[in-house]
């Protein structure tokens, strides 16, 4: 790139010219990243028209729809007066005993399927890592078995769990913790492949078994990263339980479905109010403990 860019001067004194054969180079590579662009564009275009075609979306079928969707949320919410406001309130939440029970399994459904699929993951994203695995096969292995549990959706788990288990918590914990670790296996992965592999290299040399090098040499580096993608799923877990309950796997998204099909338009706005607040103070809290965890990694 040096010699492409040297000047050259006829004269002494000359203004500067530039040499022919850079001034080629970089039209040819101007032409290039034009016809990248457009190839790019072009691309973009046609999987927007396509994906339009195929998904039916149309500016006039929302146009249309839209006071419908307006009228189904205003049907949702209660009457609320100033001179009985307490009152209304307490009407619209009459069960939220009830609700915050639900709301308390399904968070702890979402903790314990987040735990398993995390372990399960720990045990497998360093065979998943290209620079780490000790043979190639148990690499591919190891990475289509993540994709398979990541790919299958929970609510397909889910349904299976509940057919084999019957109705309840574990079909939905069994669920979450399998695509959980499908996930996090993927993420654990490609935390492992940015490390530096200098402490690895070191510790191998010094003759360190792999279960050790894995340990002291690849740990250490990436448990900051393990830890944000841990927290990350359990927010993500939280508003599964959620659906999930749905199709009778427990948790506050059967009193949802409940409410939905028997059209009590109150309980759905109050039970949804109270699953926003409680994934916000989730993600609240998470926040917290993540830079916790990453301001003590970094004073170690």
């Amino acid at each position: 790139m040096a010699r492409a860019m040297r000047l050259v001067s006829s004269l002494p004194g000359a203004p500067p010219v530039i040499d022919p054969s850079f001034e080629r180079q970089f039209m040819t590579l101007r032409r290039q990243r034009r016809l990248q662009t457009l190839i790019g564009v072009a691309l973009f275009a046609l999987l927007f028209f396509g994906a339009s075609i195929v998904g039916k979306f149309s500016p006039a079928a929302l146009i249309e729809g839209a006071p419908k969707l307006g009228d189904y949320i205003q049907r949702t919410l209660p009457v609320l007066r100033w001179d009985s406001l307490g009152a209304d309130i307490s009407e619209w939440f009459y069960g939220i005993r009830k609700w915050l029970d639900l709301l308390f399994e399904t968070v702890l459904m979402a903790y314990l399927a987040t735990l398993m699929g995390s372990v399960l993951a720990l045990g497998l994203c360093f065979l998943a890592s290209r620079n780490l695995t000790p043979q190639m096969w148990t690499y591919h292995v190891a990475r289509r078995l993540g994709e398979f549990f990541r790919t299958v959706p929970d609510l397909v788990f889910a349904l299976i769990f509940v057919f084999a288990f019957g109705l309840g918590p574990l079909p939905g914990i069994l669920a979450m913790a399998l695509h959980s670790f499908g996930a996090n296996t993927k993420l654990f992965s490609e935390a492992n492949e940015n490390i530096d592999m200098g402490p690895v290299e070191g510790l191998r040399a010094s003759g360190a078994s792999w279960v050790q090098t894995m340990r002291f040499a690849v740990l250490p580096q990436v448990m900051p990263n393990y830890a944000s993608y841990v927290l990350w799923r359990f927010e993500i877990n939280v508003r599964t339980a959620a659906v999930l309950g749905f199709v009778g796997a427990g948790g506050i998204g059967m009193e949802l479905m409940t409410a939905v099909r028997s059209l009590y338009y109150e309980d759905i706005s109050a039970i949804l109010i109270l699953i926003v607040l409680t994934v916000t103070l989730i993600d609240l809290g998470c926040e917290k403990l993540r830079h916790w965890l990453i301001g003590r990694e970094t004073l170690e």
